[in-house]
């Protein structure tokens, strides 16, 4: 499967380099792997083709905050 874009809010990114940056200072390395990991969520999120709609040619994947 071939990903070209993913789109994220700008709050989204930040919030993520937040944690990528926590999870550094917890430990070296620990955050490239909290990066990595979450790369291949999204990987395997869209490979099992769990989008709820297409608004522009945009898919909209199901994520919830808890």
């Amino acid at each position: 499967m071939e990903i070209r874009d993913v789109f994220l809010l700008e709050a989204s990114v930040a919030d993520l380099e937040s944690g990528r940056l926590f999870y550094e200072e917890q430990q070296p390395g620990l955050g490239n792997y909290f990066w990595d990991t979450l790369l291949s969520d999204v990987e395997s999120t869209l490979s099992k083709r769990a989008v709820i709609g297409c608004f522009q040619s945009t898919f909209r994947m199901p994520f919830t905050m808890k």
